[in-house]
């Protein structure tokens, strides 16, 4: 069970952040509901308020833009519905048929794109579909507001019997008014109207001459405005009509009303489920503004905050264009406290309250600003002492505040609780106070809660450096100008820079010499460590930036220099090929011209083109082998995929025994023996010749026009002489 109390949403300025939600809100109740939003106490409610959040946000990126959810309030027609034979007027009616017609339109909506927004349709499916009250509305009232004639038959009959009154009114007011101008009875303005109805404007001297009803004068008594007579009785007759259309339209309305306050239920959910849509989407526009997202929320207890920015520090740096440095901070079983140190206005106090409003925000269903691999714990408690808690009502110090605060703190903390202390067992004697802090500290420590806290005392710091499951942290500081850099540092505590800040503002050296004799040298030799560490850290971080940097443009660089060797190998690739076939040529041309040598001092044509075949076939029998060996690597892979499928293999097995039974049954052809005569040709040609001669194993076969030197083991017989 969830329980945050008042105190710590005021510490953690947590309703400038609802102020700025409810600002957003299109609607008066939805700004309402905004400004109350509080933590949730059951984690399933939590988790259902921040899908819808997540959801509402990602339509902002989508086709499916949610419609609109705006309506105006009907919180008085509520109530008058609650109140037995109570009637509302026209308008209300006509506000009850929009907020309906929204709220169908939008749970349609939902219906149709559930894969999109499963957890808002759940909502909206918890809300009843009618278009009855919508229906029961635009019988009685148009979109005008305005009741139609057709409302009831006896309005109809009322509304025609006033309109032939009116045109009886009019015909008998323009003859009067023809008649008394042709007499000169009237003024220049001739007519005018008084109590809504036409009159005559005549002038004083003639007014007993005009037979008629006087219903006033001019300011100077100039004019008396008269009804004529004629008009006066279809006047009288149109005022009864009038009266009589009221009445029925007063009737009309008290059935309307009847008829609409049996789904007075259903009118109160729609109210109820149009400003909660209207708070949602707030809230993910929120979230836009401050690049909010949803964590992963882990039930193991650790809470990691990458990148995180503090939402109302980051909105108003945005307006004045400047920067808000983000923080990193984990929390974890072997991480449970942190303890901040460092000079003042270094954003310690930033850095803590960062944590706990984002923690906050987050448990009151509002997307939060960090990284996306951010992952956190729900805490059932957020303890805060952060700021100047002088109690003016009951008479307390500051430190007595204080310390009914930690007494609190005691009572409630356990390991499911996130504290945040700020400027921790100050108010009191330092050596004193800080004895106390001490023992505060180590109690947290041993009921294994998370913490942050902030603290100048070097014995809280020396603390953390011992406790094995407690950190030291510092705020990092430009050592030479002695300005904030807002890092938070996990891992070494910060000095104070209490007498270098003092130096900076001015304060004169003699007088800071002083106070260094002031206080013990193991203090101030502790301090000026730390410091000369804070330094050291500065200038590493610094140097590891720098060494990050360079093996950036390293990678980057040897990037470059593999995809200019992969080239260069593909260019000598290419050359290595143009060179083996220029090598080629060469060796051609070289034989062609040899070829020529002979030809010109033989003038042998036979030898010439014996030559000649001679190359053609050499190279022939090159591409030969070149294609058997291509036709090798196809059948092999073929067989490959035959002996893949076990039909096939059984089928080839068989063949083969076959094949192995015929070859035992045909005779081997016995070896042809070449002999002078025979006509022959070569195993892997086409061309057939006759042998002319043979000599060691060797025959000169003659094909016609060229004779022709081979071996004749690479002869194939063909036909005897």
């Amino acid at each position: 069970m969830i329980s945050i109390t008042e105190k710590t949403l005021q510490d953690l300025q947590f309703p400038t952040v609802l102020e700025t939600i409810s600002s957003i809100c299109n609607t008066d109740i939805g700004k309402q509901k905004a400004t109350a939003i509080v933590p949730y106490k059951e984690k399933e409610t939590l988790m259902t308020a921040l899908m819808q959040t997540s959801e509402y946000l990602s339509s902002f990126q989508n086709n499916n833009a949610v419609p609109n959810h705006g309506f105006d309030s009907i919180s008085y027609e509520i109530k008058f519905l609650g109140i037995e034979d109570s009637f509302l007027e026209v308008g209300s009616f006509r506000k009850i048929a929009t907020i309906s017609e929204t709220s169908n339109v939008l749970l349609q909506f939902f219906k149709k794109f559930e894969d999109y927004y499963p957890f808002l349709n759940r909502k909206a499916s918890q809300v009843a579909y009618t278009k009855e009250i919508i229906k029961l509305i635009d019988e009685v009232v148009d979109k005008y507001g305005e009741i139609r004639d057709n409302a009831s038959p006896d309005l109809q009959h009322i509304r025609r019997e006033m309109n032939t009154v009116r045109g009886k009114v009019n015909q008998s007011f323009g003859m009067a008014l023809a008649q008394y101008n042709g007499l000169g009875y009237l003024d220049d303005i001739k007519e005018s109207f008084v109590h809504n109805r036409r009159v005559l404007a005549v002038l004083a001297m003639y007014r007993k001459k005009v037979k008629g009803s006087i219903l006033g004068s001019s300011k100077t008594g100039s004019i008396a405005y008269i009804e004529p007579e004629t008009t006066l009785n279809y006047s009288r007759e149109l005022s009864n009509l009038e009266y009589e259309e009221k009445e029925e339209i007063t009737r009309i309305l008290k059935q309307l009303s009847n008829s609409i306050r049996h789904f007075l239920p259903l009118i109160i959910q729609y109210q109820d489920f149009l400003s909660d849509i209207d708070v949602i989407a707030a809230k993910a526009k929120y979230a836009t503004r401050i690049n909010g997202i949803l964590p992963k929320i882990t039930e193991e207890r650790k809470l990691y905050f990458r990148d995180a920015f503090h939402p109302i520090l980051y909105l108003n740096n945005k307006q004045k264009n400047e920067i808000t440095h983000p923080q990193t901070i984990e929390l974890h079983q072997e991480n449970r406290i942190i303890v901040i140190s460092g000079p003042n206005a270094g954003g310690k106090t930033i850095s803590l309250k960062t944590v706990g409003l984002l923690q906050l925000m987050l448990q009151s269903g509002i997307l939060i600003p960090v990284h996306e691999r951010s992952e956190t714990f729900l805490f059932d408690r957020i303890l805060t002492d952060i700021g100047d808690n002088q109690s003016i009502e009951n008479h307390l110090s500051t430190y007595s505040y204080r310390l009914k605060n930690m007494n609190y703190f005691l009572k409630k903390c356990n390991k499911k609780t996130l504290f945040l202390i700020d400027e921790f067992g100050t108010g009191s004697d330092p050596e004193l106070g800080g004895a106390l802090a001490e023992i505060f500290l180590e109690e947290f420590y041993h009921r294994e809660a998370f913490g942050i806290i902030t603290t100048h005392y070097s014995n809280l710091k020396i603390l953390a450096n011992e406790l094995p499951f407690a950190t030291n942290a510092n705020m990092l500081f430009d050592e030479k100008s002695l300005e904030p850099l807002y890092q938070l540092v996990l891992g070494q505590a910060g000095s104070s820079f209490t007498f270098e800040v003092a130096q900076k503002n001015g304060i004169p050296f003699g007088l800071i010499n002083r106070a260094k004799k002031k206080i013990e040298v193991g203090k101030v030799r502790f301090d000026k460590t730390i410091a000369t560490l804070q330094k050291e850290r500065s200038k590493m971080e610094k140097t590891s930036q720098t060494l990050k940097e360079e093996e950036t443009k390293a990678r980057e660089e040897g990037r470059k220099m593999e995809t200019i060797n992969v080239k260069i190998k593909e260019k000598l690739e290419s050359y290595q090929e143009l060179y083996d076939s220029n090598q080629k040529l060469i060796y051609i041309g070289q034989k062609v011209d040899v070829i020529s040598e002979k030809y010109f001092n033989n003038k042998n044509k036979k030898e010439l083109v014996a030559e000649f075949l001679k190359i053609v076939e050499m190279d022939n029998s090159k591409r030969r082998k070149a294609s058997v060996k291509e036709t090798i690597v196809k059948k092999e892979k073929e067989k490959i995929i035959q002996k893949e499928v076990e039909v096939k293999v059984e089928a080839i097995r068989i063949e083969k025994k076959e094949k192995k039974i015929k070859a035992n049954l045909v005779p081997e052809k016995p070896k042809v023996v070449l002999k002078i005569g025979d006509r022959v040709r070569m195993f892997d040609g086409k061309a057939i010749g006759t042998i002319d001669k043979i000599e060691k194993n060797k025959a000169v076969v003659n094909y016609g026009v060229f004779t022709s030197t081979v071996s004749v083991e690479a002869l194939e017989y063909v036909q005897n002489k």
